[in-house]
């Protein structure tokens, strides 16, 4: 079961198969920072489309969903805005640099089906009491420094798994200088279904994105004053079977992103069988862990280390309910670098506790394989 366990995580390292051409001429760029332009593509001539098993895909605009119900969403405002024209959605225009650290990255630094895998590391909950419709959380994001050959994640999933077969989502804030080229904080997605494949973001074909302002990937802007957070909701669409990504805003109501299509997938059908929250660490070579949420064990209160809260998960029926509604498990396999701690809260005028989730440390050299 806990090489299950590492292998479901371990996905978020699999080798990218990246898009290293640009077929369709962009209407308008935007440059947003240093080595960071957006390319306003037309909408059905999109990267994400190119994929085998989408040739005869037709385009969902929107989620057939109702309202969701959230109090609150990210404090995150973006300084460079992006607002494509109509009919483009913007795509993170692949630099040489990029295109290369995205090939050598899992390939030289990873073995995800090894047991000795080298150096990744976890701390965070899952259910197992599926089948799920979607997951949403808040997820803590803050500046970290990461050396050029490790990682440092936090992120909600969804998965099911067959036959040692993974179908598998998540999103949440990443910290990769080995992908991206530098150690900023970045949103990001992923996602793993038939025949073992998958890809990040729009590195690849596979996601199909639909909003015109908010990309699948892209730098945050972090305060050194105050923790960012980010409300991503990956959930299933009732009618389609499509997976879609959402981030919950102040800025706008319910940004939809985009969804990878039900046709990348052979194990989502009814559903996920388990969803979870956490943060996930991948150290270099030589052995050296990163830190992992803000750097800090869970051992103070509950503003002393990075937290997951609100945390919401869709059953069968597609009911919105707190995930202290089902059974989890807690995964911690590095205590001495790295812990998780449980609290309780009572939700306005409910009886019930919900859960938050105080997690991450500071890594080291003894953290083990």
């Amino acid at each position: 079961m806990a090489l299950v366990i590492m292998n479901v995580l371990l996905l978020l390292f699999s080798v990218v198969l990246v898009r290293s051409d640009q077929t369709t001429t962009p209407l308008k760029s935007f440059k947003i920072g240093e080595n960071v332009t957006y390319d306003c593509i037309n909408i059905y001539k999109q990267p994400g489309l190119d994929h085998p098993l989408l040739k005869n895909h037709t385009i969902q605009m929107k989620p057939s969903r109702s309202e969701l119900n959230s109090q609150t969403g990210n404090n995150i405002t973006q300084k460079n805005k992006i607002k494509c024209p109509d009919g483009t959605i913007p795509v993170l225009k692949n630099t040489k640099d990029f295109l290369t650290s995205s090939n050598l990255f899992p390939e030289n630094y990873v073995h995800p089906q090894s047991v000795d895998s080298p150096g990744t590391h976890i701390a965070g909950v899952r259910s197992h009491a599926g089948p799920y419709r979607g997951i949403q959380a808040w997820v803590y994001g803050v500046d970290l420094k990461i050396e050029k050959d490790q990682a440092s994640y936090s992120q909600i999933y969804l998965g099911s798994g067959v036959n040692n077969k993974i179908n598998y989502i998540s999103a949440g804030f990443m910290i990769n200088p080995g992908l991206f080229g530098d150690g900023r904080v970045w949103s990001y997605g992923f996602w793993k279904g038939k025949d073992e494949k998958g890809c990040y973001n729009t590195a690849c074909s596979g996601f199909v994105q639909v909003s015109q302002t908010i990309p699948i990937v892209q730098p945050i802007d972090i305060s050194p004053t105050e923790p960012s957070f980010l409300r991503p909701f990956i959930h299933q669409d009732k009618d389609t079977g499509n997976w879609w990504l959402t981030r919950l805003g102040p800025d706008e109501p319910n940004g939809d992103v985009g969804y990878w299509p039900k046709e990348l997938f052979n194990l989502f059908d009814n559903g996920a069988s388990m969803v979870g929250v956490g943060g996930v660490v991948k150290a270099s070579p030589s052995g050296s862990s990163p830190p992992m949420g803000n750097g800090k064990l869970p051992d103070g209160g509950r503003r002393t280390s990075a937290i997951f809260a609100n945390i919401d998960v869709l059953n069968s029926n597609y009911k919105q309910s707190k995930i202290s509604y089902f059974p989890i498990e807690i995964l911690v396999d590095s205590p001495r670098c790295y812990g998780l701690r449980v609290g309780t809260v009572k939700w306005y005028r409910r009886t019930r506790l919900g859960y938050f989730f105080n997690y991450g440390g500071p890594g080291g050299n003894s953290c083990g394989v």
